[in-house]
C-alpha cells in the first residue's frame, strides 16, 4: 500500500468528518471547528492528511507556538490501523515542529486507548499526568510530552 501524505484543504474535509466521526464518535470534532483551524492564525496549523489508492484514510494536525506544540489530532479508518498510517502522520507532525523550532511537543491521549499510547511512547513521548474526566464521555486523558533535540 502506497500512502501519501499532503497538507490538508477544505475540500478534505467531508472525508476528514467522515473519520473523526467515525473514530471519536462521543466527543468527534465538528466542520465548523475544523474550518477554524484550517484557518488558524497563520503559521500555528499544521494539518496533513494521509492518502491512499481508496482515498483520505487519515488525518492529523499540530499547533505551534514558540518553543511548544501540542498534537491535536491523530486518526485512521479502523480498516488501515496498525499498518504504520498513525506513525507516518506523527513523524510528519514532529518533522513540522522540528522545522519550526519546537523544543517540546505535548498531546492528550485516551486513557482507554493503548494503541495510541503505545505508539506514542515508541516515539519518545513521556506520561506526565492525568486529567480525570478529560473526555465529553468522561474518559481521562493521559498527558505525555517528546523533548525535540535541535543540533
Amino acid at each position: 500500500m502506497t500512502v501519501t501524505l499532503r497538507t490538508m484543504t477544505e475540500d478534505d474535509l467531508s472525508a476528514v468528518l467522515k473519520i473523526e466521526r467515525d473514530t471519536f464518535p462521543a466527543d468527534a470534532w465538528s466542520e465548523g471547528m475544523l474550518r477554524d483551524e484550517l484557518a488558524g492564525q497563520p503559521g500555528t496549523r499544521h494539518y496533513v492528511v494521509a492518502e491512499a489508492g481508496d482515498g483520505i484514510i487519515g488525518y492529523a494536525g499540530l499547533f505551534a507556538a514558540g518553543d511548544q506544540a501540542d498534537v491535536q489530532t491523530i486518526a485512521v479508518t479502523a480498516d488501515r490501523r496498525r499498518t504504520g498510517v498513525g506513525g507516518a502522520l506523527l513523524t510528519e507532525l514532529l518533522a513540522e515542529a522540528g522545522r519550526r523550532g519546537v523544543r517540546s511537543v505535548f498531546l492528550e491521549v485516551r486513557a482507554d486507548n493503548p494503541a495510541a499510547q503505545a505508539m506514542y511512547e515508541r516515539f519518545g513521548f513521556v506520561r506526565l499526568g492525568l486529567r480525570r474526566r478529560y473526555y465529553q464521555d468522561g474518559t481521562d486523558a493521559i498527558t505525555m510530552r517528546k523533548d525535540l533535540i535541535h543540533e
